[in-house]
């Protein structure tokens, strides 16, 4: 928001916020007052590697429930718990541990639940493994979960990541909304949002900017017409991000009364999006009705070859056979090089789930694995995997 506070540089804005709650209060309602009808507690950062930049590592709960009470008192509306990126990067591009993220994201998840929050908002993420740790953090509570992505002019991450596999990958987690927020305009989300809107099977939404990439700032009245294309288009859920001040909440709020009486997105039969696809981060691939497996590929150090390889007519899946934690490694440092989708196959349920747990995308699971075929289903619904 361009109304927000000057917070000094070398202070942490959450903490800034609980000590002047009279602040943070009017921002809320300035946006209130303008037609809101959601909004969210600034806890983007609060999260265990972010505040540890500021020596408040062992105040998250504490952090995360203030800021939350302080938003509620705003108004009668819902109010969801903001939780943004960690900063960090799992392998093959970084060396930080999944499990760390995910108990990071469980520790902030835990206060904004405890603390009362109506809705979890994972927004501003770059990076897939950062999304899913975040997903299956979200779904040990029993509140709506959003999604958020930011995505560059080209619309990728900056891990190389797009908005389509992502879609593909959290929706099957049960997401109950994906979607983009800044730094693109209205304008600039178009083509992504009409790409992706064919194969969602739960509400998209766009929180764009307000700010043009020379940093003009675009009018209320020139804003809410470019959401209302994105409108037009599909998104069902929308939002202010940088730069939108009350008056292009205003616009918007005026925007969205129009579509009231007939208005239910493009994609409102999302049972008839076309998403029988497995993904890895930065692409997403499309099943035919039969999924035909290659011969089984033992891992090794040479995978990422065997999987450039593999071109055959015959099959449409790399099937991956997993013997051991060091396989799923060698999996997860790989599965980047692949052309066709990835399935699995093992005997040992412990490494499955590992590999589920892992791989940054959606995997397929050969249902001819030796184990308990209710395991591998509790599995497959975890995950969002494709038991085939």
């Amino acid at each position: 928001s361009t109304l927000s506070p000057q917070v000094p540089k070398d202070s942490y804005y959450g903490q800034w916020m609980c000590r002047h709650p009279e602040e943070l209060l009017a921002l809320h309602r300035s946006y209130l007052q303008a037609g809101a009808q959601a909004i969210c507690a600034p806890t983007a950062a609060a999260n265990v590697f972010q505040l540890k930049r500021f020596g408040l590592e062992d105040s998250v709960s504490e952090i995360n429930k203030q800021l939350l009470a302080i938003s509620k008192a705003a108004g009668n509306v819902p109010v969801g718990g903001r939780i943004g990126p960690s900063g960090l990067l799992t392998p093959p591009l970084g060396e930080t541990d999944f499990d760390d993220l995910y108990d990071a994201y469980r520790e902030q998840i835990r206060a904004l639940n405890e603390g009362g929050a109506d809705f979890l908002f994972i927004e501003s993420q770059d990076s897939l493994a950062d999304m899913r740790a975040a997903t299956l953090a979200a779904r040990t509570t029993n509140l709506p979960v959003f999604v958020s992505v930011t995505l560059d002019a080209n619309g990728h991450t900056s891990t190389g990541g797009g908005l389509l596999p992502t879609v593909i990958t959290l929706q099957a987690m049960d997401v109950d909304a994906i979607g983009m927020n800044c730094p693109l305009t209205p304008d600039e989300m178009l083509p992504i949002l009409r790409e992706v809107i064919p194969h969602a099977s739960v509400p998209l939404l766009v929180k764009p900017s307000a700010y043009r990439e020379d940093g003009t700032l675009l009018s209320p009245g020139a804003y809410s017409r470019g959401v209302h294309e994105l409108l037009i288009s599909g998104a069902s859920i929308v939002g202010g991000s940088h730069g939108t001040t009350p008056e292009h909440i205003a616009a918007l709020k005026r925007e969205l009364e129009l579509f009231a009486p007939w208005y239910r997105g493009a994609a409102a039969d999302y049972e008839d999006a076309d998403n029988f696809a497995a993904a890895i981060e930065t692409e997403a691939f499309f099943l035919g009705d039969d999924i035909v497996f290659s011969e089984p590929i033992e891992c090794s150090i040479g995978l990422g070859d065997d999987l450039i390889d593999l071109d055959d007519e015959q099959v449409n899946a790399a099937l991956v056979e997993l013997n051991s934690m060091d396989d799923v490694l060698l999996l997860v440092e790989h599965s980047s090089m692949t052309r066709l989708p990835i399935a699995v196959r093992t005997e040992n349920p412990t490494i499955l789930d590992a590999a589920l747990r892992y791989f940054q995308g959606r995997l397929i699971i050969d249902s001819a694995c030796d184990i308990d075929r209710e395991a591998i289903e509790q599995m497959s619904a975890k995950y969002g995997s494709i038991l085939y």
